[in-house]
């Protein structure tokens, strides 16, 4: 079993360059991470290692993720944060 991510490290690593990333990112990490299965925290961690702009691509909707996991993290993150 993996360590457990210190909090305060996963908050850093959602500071982005780009205003449009922090906005979808901080609250999601503050409000639904902590209720995410481990196997889905792994895959928002490995989200988080993507660069700005694909990133940008992927949640503006420019661009579909290729990989299915990546995707589906996208669109839940997405899904939370629409009103």
């Amino acid at each position: 079993m993996s360590e457990p991510v210190n909090k305060a490290r996963l908050k850093w690593a959602c500071r982005r360059g780009m205003l449009e990333l922090d906005v979808l990112f901080m609250p999601f990490v503050d409000e639904a991470y902590d209720e995410l299965s481990e196997p889905n925290k792994r895959i928002f961690e490995r989200l988080l290692t993507c660069q700005d702009p694909e990133l940008f691509a992927w949640f503006m909707g420019h661009e579909e993720c290729e990989d299915p996991q990546l995707n589906e993290m996208v669109q839940f993150i997405l899904s939370r944060v629409k009103v």
